[in-house]
């Protein structure tokens, strides 16, 4: 039974039962405490929490997860794997424990001709949690014998979200795999010959301080009880489909058989083999899930889990001796071998593998300048005596070289030596407090201690008026100063952070950028508010400069907003919308946002795309929200349920948390823009103006990035754009219409120029060749030098090819170096070095040779010993420079 099928079957049953079942949630993970959704009950935790209410009190889902705390035991047993699958059933007041035990039951021993598993009741054992004896009872009554249920306690079998919140017993279903994998006596024996497929989770408790999971307290019994059920989609399919384990599957073993031809290696033949097998096979079908629902490789969250996956992938495979790209061949295995049960990674596999491949690219080159490094720094370790490679060499690896401390570790253990991480993790340390304290400067603000403090005293929360109103009447509840905290008072001068119990001033969030304004008290105290910024959540704190006066906490003032600045940025914002939804319609729905910045007439947009669309793609993009504009589009702004937002087909930001209640910005009476946001709009799209595009650019793996300048600033742009093709016309004598082909006939002109100067200069530089060939023959130095000042010589090329030829025609007989320095087409000096093998047997090389004259010329070079090139910026010092080096040549 196939996987897809196992699934299949399990929410088809749940249906048939009053279930909602829903897609999975992404793997993004709605909590900002933690990377990528671990759990298939985290989508539903605001319903089992009461947060939010269930759009049904049945639902079922087949959850993706991914778990990478563990990701150094992957492959070194066949349990350990980084993406998994978690089929759910649950129910939020509804049914409870009767129904829960019965369902499972019911559909674990179902034959299969009639949409069941078809598992053999006698090989299905349950655990019990010590004082559940209802649920026992009800086992029983469902016919299992009670010598297959068993007792275990509060650390097995009773479950909390780890703090306060609901809680309750559980109970575990588990199959026996027979008397081959262990010894008999159920769960409580051998986990290993029993293998959980299945744990349900009766929620009927409030529980409050949680120290362990043997340690909390039970408040009561809930009002409203709750069932949360997990089972494992991978193991069900590997008991289902007669295998060992979950990477002998159909959705995971394929990648390995990829594995074994690219290698020709036989997957069982050596455990040390099968171990970097079984990597590949779960971190290929982990990176391609992950990438799938968007994210990208980074050097931080979860785009950095993402990249050392990768980057695991491609060392594993070395490890088994394929040094060519490996992606671009295991990638579509795993593709298709998942697509039964994700048909949407169809649609979006182009994109996600142009990323993959990409950073496979990139991390090849890393491993080639950063290996040998590594290399050198384990030599340094064993000369010195020791195993160890320092910390300070790690750090280096780490800090210049791009090498993560997990890879150096791994190729340490590889070698057979150590790393010192306590000291790459102090280097580390101290590298991320100058990092921070930068930051604070930056800031000029205290402790976020000191805005945790002063919330807990605000009797009611902060009201933010600037939706719809520009002033307010407020009054001062707090003043922080830098170095001081909390302040009562403060006078003039001063720089000081306000905080208000109502304002109109917008705090920066989602790319928008803060208002700026003033605030005045009755008694004559002049603030210029520079920032709004919310350093804790709900916290609306000004940033201000005190100008005239003294403040006092408790005082009465108006409060306004820069009213220009305002409408300036709202047009920004409206307009940030409108190239988002624009850039969907050209490039797909693939083209999701990955951060902006909406400034004073213009904006910055970033978007997740692999490759830099066409200029044709960009030019439409443009056009189609100037049309918009024309068409004086309707921007209007409503608060609506999260769920009823969604199904109305609002975007928003994967990774984002928001609440059970949200506002949604529409653009048109039909929604043709319409996205989750907390900004300030224009109310009609024409009071924008006009939208001009500057550019559109890479800024990372998988991410790029949109500057436009918007209203005033573009009208601005295009009149200097038009002014300047205007100086273009008279200068060329040609018609705007014609500026195109009267360029390119100047540039393909000079072209041929450049090509006929080049042809020159390789000409006199030929011409040098049998000179300096009989002069250094007709030498008897023991080395035999031939070096010139060749004036000006075109391209780099050609005079490396004509230094090389030099030395060929001087052969081996003697030692010979051939230096040739000249002007470059540029007007800059520059030297190239050859040495044949017996100059370098003698100890000479060219890297060290280029050095001396590079200095000379007032700049830098090096090279290999038998060829290298450097350059400066003095052209007077070649003759000095090849003078020099001659000499140095001569002293062997």
């Amino acid at each position: 039974m196939r996987t897809s099928e196992i699934a299949k079957r399990f929410l088809d049953y749940f249906e048939q039962h009053d279930h909602l079942v829903v897609p999975s949630a992404s793997l993004i993970s709605p909590n900002p405490t933690t990377l990528f959704t671990i759990a298939g009950m985290v989508p539903f935790i605001p319903y089992l929490m009461g947060e939010q209410t269930a759009p049904h009190p049945r639902m079922a889902s087949n959850q993706k997860c991914v778990r990478t705390l563990d990701i150094d035991e992957v492959g070194k047993t066949t349990r350990h794997g980084t993406f998994f699958q978690m089929l759910g059933n649950f129910s939020f007041g509804d049914y409870f424990k009767e129904e829960a035990i019965h369902y499972a039951y019911e559909l674990l021993t179902k034959p299969q001709d009639q949409g069941g598993y078809g598992f053999d009741p006698e090989k299905l054992w349950m655990t019990t949690f010590t004082d559940d004896e209802e649920a026992r009872a009800m086992w029983r009554n469902e016919g299992v014998d009670s010598e297959h249920i068993q007792i275990m306690g509060m650390e097995d079998n009773f479950w909390t979200t780890g703090g306060p919140g609901p809680g309750g017993p559980c109970s575990e279903i588990y199959v026996d795999r027979g008397p081959e994998f262990g010894i008999e006596g159920g769960p409580i024996a051998d986990e290993n010959r029993y293998i959980e497929i299945w744990d349900l989770v009766f929620e009927n408790f409030e529980v409050d301080n949680v120290k362990s999971k043997t340690d909390l307290h039970i408040v009561g019994e809930l009002e409203n009880k709750n069932i949360d059920t997990g089972a494992g989609l991978e193991r069900m399919a590997y008991l289902l489909q007669g295998k060992n384990n979950i990477y002998e599957t159909d959705e995971v073993f394929p990648v390995i058989e990829a594995a074994q031809r690219m290698s020709g290696r036989l997957y069982g033949d050596d455990e040390a083999m099968d171990v970097k097998f079984r990597v590949v096979a779960d971190h290929v079908r982990s990176a391609l899930m992950i990438m799938s629902d968007g994210v990208r490789p980074a050097n931080n969250g979860r785009g950095y889990v993402l990249r050392r996956l990768l980057r695991r992938i491609v060392k594993a495979m070395r490890t088994l001796g394929v040094t060519d790209p490996v992606l671009p061949t295991l990638f579509p295995v795993s593709k298709d071998a998942m697509v039964p049960s994700y048909p949407e990674l169809e649609q979006t596999f182009h994109d996600v593998s142009e990323a993959a491949y990409g950073e496979e690219d990139a991390f090849r080159r890393t491993l080639e300048s950063g290996t040998e490094i590594f290399d050198m720094a384990v030599a340094k370790a064993r000369n010195a005596g020791k195993d160890t490679v320092s910390g300070a060499d790690a750090f280096t690896l780490h800090d210049t070289y791009g090498f993560p401390i997990e890879l150096t570790l791994e190729m340490a253990a590889e070698q057979g030596v150590k790393v010192d991480e306590a000291k790459f993790r102090e280097l580390m340390a101290e590298q991320k407090s100058r990092a921070r304290a930068d930051a604070l400067k930056k800031r000029h603000n205290v402790d976020l201690s000191v805005y945790d403090d002063f919330k807990k005293t605000l009797a009611a929360p902060i009201d933010f008026l600037g939706y719809t109103d520009y002033s307010s009447r407020s009054k001062v509840l707090g003043i922080m100063q830098e170095g001081k905290g909390s302040v009562p008072a403060v006078t003039a001068p001063a720089t000081i952070e306000v905080i208000l119990d109502r304002t109109p001033f917008y705090a920066e969030a989602g790319g928008q950028l803060a208002d700026q304004g003033e605030i005045l008290s009755d008694d004559g105290a002049v603030l210029e508010v520079d920032d709004v910024q919310k350093p804790i959540k709900d916290l609306i704190v000004h940033q201000c400069r005190l100008t005239e006066g003294t403040l006092v906490v408790g005082t009465e003032v108006n409060a306004t907003i820069d009213l220009d600045r305002r409408g300036a940025i709202a047009r920004s914002h409206t307009a940030t919308h409108m190239v988002h939804k624009a850039l969907r319609e050209e490039l797909g729905p693939q083209a999701t946002q990955r951060g902006s910045e909406d400034a004073p007439n213009r904006l910055r947009f970033d978007f997740q795309w692999s490759k830099a669309p066409a200029k044709t793609i960009m030019s439409a993009v443009e056009a189609r929200v100037n049309d918009k504009l024309r068409d004086n589009l309707a921007v209007t702004t409503q608060e609506m349920k999260f769920d009823d937002a969604i199904a109305l087909g609002a975007m928003h930001l994967f990774g984002e948390k928001y609440g059970d209640i949200v506002r949604v910005v529409s653009i048109g009476e039909d929604g043709w823009s319409r996205e989750l946001c907390g900004g300030t709009h224009v109310d009609h799209v024409g009071k924008i103006g006009q939208v001009s595009i500057l550019s559109e650019a890479s800024i990372g793996s998988g991410v790029r990035r949109v500057d436009a300048l918007v209203g005033q600033s573009a009208y601005e742009y295009n009149a200097r754009e038009h002014a300047l093709v205007s100086q273009l016309s008279d200068k060329l004598n040609a018609r705007p219409d014609e500026l195109a082909e009267r360029v390119n006939t100047l540039l393909a002109k000079l072209k041929e120029s450049d090509r006929r100067l080049a042809a020159m200069y390789e000409s006199q530089l030929a011409s040098t060749v049998p000179g300096l060939v009989a002069e250094a023959k007709a030498s008897a130095a023991p080395v035999k030098v031939a070096a010139r000042n060749v004036g000006h010589f075109g391209s780099f090329d050609a005079l490396r090819k004509t230094v090389l030829d030099i030395r060929g025609q001087l052969g081996e007989d003697a030692p010979v170096v051939v230096a040739l320095a000249g002007v470059s087409a540029d007007d800059k000096p520059m030297v190239a070095v050859a040495t044949n093998e017996a100059a370098r047997k003698g100890g000479i090389k060219a890297g060290d040779l280029v050095r001396g004259a590079s200095k000379i010329l007032g700049g830098g070079g090096g090279g290999k010993p038998d060829f290298a090139q450097g350059g400066g910026s003095d052209a007077s010092k070649i003759d000095a420079a090849l003078q020099s080096l001659t000499h140095e040549a001569m002293k062997g």
